[in-house]
């Protein structure tokens, strides 16, 4: 269930008026910039499958090509020394072929092409630098073993995380939300072209209009999101994290677009042959089989979201067990108390409108739902909140365990199965995301959370601005330390016993 599903068709255009000039990048090929710590991860898989490799090139001259223990008697200084030269320039090369680029290169042969031509140069490289530091001691078999054995590993690597990319691109996990600047005859077929092609790793959301529509040609109107001077409302609405233009506008407008596009965070590549001036020291990539170039890419903020990641399923599944007698005190409880299962899950809204169940332990009688609609009167919260200060639906149990947070210790198992993080926003449900203005749906852009500022710093608050406010804040300030700062937080209140 998409996000769009829930937003009221006729929202205002909100784009400001731009006052400032653009200067282009000069160059895109740059090590550090807005893909580096992707990159950075990149090349730390590589350079712990080279070490591997060169291990693997030492044992097997060790067990078959070493005559007499000759090989053991070399200082082992001399191989670490030309190894480190050789991993140097596998880096430097395979950064040159853009192996190590944000955005997954079109096609897997070419990436294992260029994979082999990047070991092939970077052993050359090495045989040059033995040759020219005059190193006759190093042996030629391990030279040529290292080679070997790290084009072999690096194409097994490489192919191995292009399978799994396709595996989540097929169940629509881990896509980038693609929208195509232009309605010609060349804009529909990139975008059909992208839809038939689930490995190219986007979900395709439809067109924006250039220009106003003839009536004889087009895409369908149910697959033109808007005009381009609703770009700013349709990227919140719909989650798009690139443009391509393919349809020829002014350069003073592409100017402003690229300005629009840092405030938005979103990238924006053009079909190539557009805007030369703009794209001259950017690099050709593919879309599939159509060449673009990048006119803006977004900051990354890859190794942090990593960082994350693994700290979410270290920490969940920690709690996980040490927690496991107490869940299954409750759950007992929780039974012994009143009829109904012991958990209740509901269908929330999760990152960008992804719709996931959400686990807790039940606290309400079993027709908690139906008896919603009597209470709306009582409602203590204001905007779409709902909170009623000694609910009668809540059980003895319940209340315990609301007071505790313990009912929210089963999202432990969202967290591990990547639909929730241990800290972020809280994850709405579908009734609430359909009353959304445009400015509260910046709280999706990120992971929901078992707890988040709300939670340890306005938690009794009644107010829904001052929720969005602090949700909004979390979003735009997020860091791997705050985190941690709103998890010691978290704790004391859960002691403290303040919760709902």
């Amino acid at each position: 269930m998409a996000t769009s599903e829930y937003i009221p068709k006729s929202q205002p255009s909100e784009r400001p008026p731009k006052q400032f000039g653009y200067q282009p990048a000069k160059s895109r090929r740059l090590l550090a910039g807005p893909g580096f710590a992707s990159k950075l991860l990149r090349m730390s898989g590589d350079v712990t499958i080279v070490i591997l490799a060169f291990a693997l090139a030492l044992e097997v001259k060790l067990h078959f090509f070493d005559d007499g223990g000759t090989f053991k008697t070399i200082h082992s200084a001399l191989y670490l020394g030309f190894f480190a030269w050789f991993l140097c320039c596998l880096l430097l090369v395979s950064e040159h072929y853009d192996l190590y680029n944000p955005i997954l290169l079109a096609g897997g042969a070419r990436e294992l092409r260029l994979t082999v031509q990047a070991c092939l140069n970077a052993g050359l490289l090495l045989c040059g630098g033995l040759y020219m530091a005059r190193l006759e001691m190093a042996s030629r078999t391990v030279v040529l073993l290292l080679i070997c054995t790290t084009t072999v590993a690096l194409c097994i690597w490489r192919a191995s995380i292009r399978l799994a990319y396709y595996r989540h691109f097929e169940k629509g996990i881990d896509t980038r939300n693609v929208v195509i600047l232009g309605t010609s005859h060349l804009s529909q077929a990139l975008g059909e072209h992208i839809v038939g092609n689930y490995r190219l790793g986007y979900q395709f959301l439809g067109y924006i209009r250039a220009s106003e529509l003839s009536k004889n040609e087009g895409p369908a109107p149910s697959q033109i999101l808007g005009n381009i001077d609703r770009l700013r409302q349709l990227t919140r609405l719909h989650f798009i994290d690139e443009v391509v233009i393919a349809h020829a506008l002014p350069t003073e407008q592409i100017i402003l677009l690229l300005e629009e596009a840092r405030e938005l965070g979103i990238d924006i590549r053009a079909i190539s042959g557009l805007y030369g001036d703009l794209s001259a020291h950017a690099a050709i990539e593919y879309l599939g089989v159509y060449p673009v170039r990048s006119l803006h890419r977004s900051q990354s903020r890859t190794f942090s979201l990593f960082l994350k990641r693994v700290f979410d399923i270290l920490f969940s599944f920690a709690v996980m067990i040490a927690v496991f007698p107490l869940m299954f005190v409750i759950a007992l409880a929780i039974r012994l108390d009143s009829n109904g299962p012991v958990f209740y899950v509901s269908e929330r809204i999760g990152k960008r409108g992804r719709v996931f169940p959400c686990f807790k332990f039940r606290t309400m009688v079993k027709d908690a739902e139906k008896r919603k609609r009597d209470l709306a009167t009582l409602n203590e919260r204001d905007g779409i909140l709902f909170k009623v200060s000694n609910d009668p639906r809540v059980t003895r149990v319940g209340r315990i365990l609301r007071k505790y947070s313990l009912d929210e210790l089963p999202q432990f198992f969202n967290v591990f199965r990547g639909e929730m993080s241990v800290v972020g926003p809280r994850p709405p449900i579908a009734s609430e995301v359909e009353k959304y203005e445009l400015e509260h749906f910046r709280r999706l852009e990120v992971m929901p959370g078992l707890t988040g500022l709300w939670q340890v710093h306005a938690r009794q608050d009644s107010s829904f601005a001052r929720y969005i406010e602090l949700d909004t804040a979390y979003v735009e300030n997020w860091s791997f330390w705050l985190d941690v700062k709103i998890l010691l937080r978290t704790a004391h209140v859960v002691v403290s016993g303040t919760g709902a």
